[in-house]
């Protein structure tokens, strides 16, 4: 079955940097859109950034020249830097393929990680 490992959470001060690791097991890696996805106390989910199996990768205007997405054998990752409070939450991994990942269609995603904390103070 398919397994997501997230790791690299903790608390940093405003300012600092980050970077989480998602290791993914029983799906073929590169035929699957990786995303990472970030839960606020609160709030809904909501897409920080992906890395589609084409490629080409996506940010949120929240993150967009902050953060970079990359993938690698088998794991993805989000290196953030400059990180501010609002970037505060749970970050989830995500594994999905089709149309529906391509538009960024949260749907898409049909494996899901644990999740792993970030907070920014």
């Amino acid at each position: 079955h398919v397994q997501l490992v997230e790791s690299g959470g903790d608390s940093v001060q405003s300012g600092g940097s980050l970077r989480l690791s998602c290791t993914a097991s029983g799906l073929p890696f590169g035929d699957f859109d990786m995303a990472w996805y970030r839960q606020a106390s609160g709030h809904e989910r909501e897409l920080v950034s992906n890395a589609r199996s084409d490629g080409t990768t996506y940010y949120s205007s929240a993150v967009k020249d902050r953060f970079i997405v990359s993938r690698d054998d088998g794991t993805v990752y989000l290196s953030m830097d400059r990180m501010k409070p609002e970037h505060t939450g749970m970050y989830y991994c995500a594994a999905g393929r089709g149309y529906a990942c391509f538009t960024l269609r949260t749907s898409g995603y049909t494996s899901w990680g644990q999740g792993t904390q970030v907070t920014v103070s």
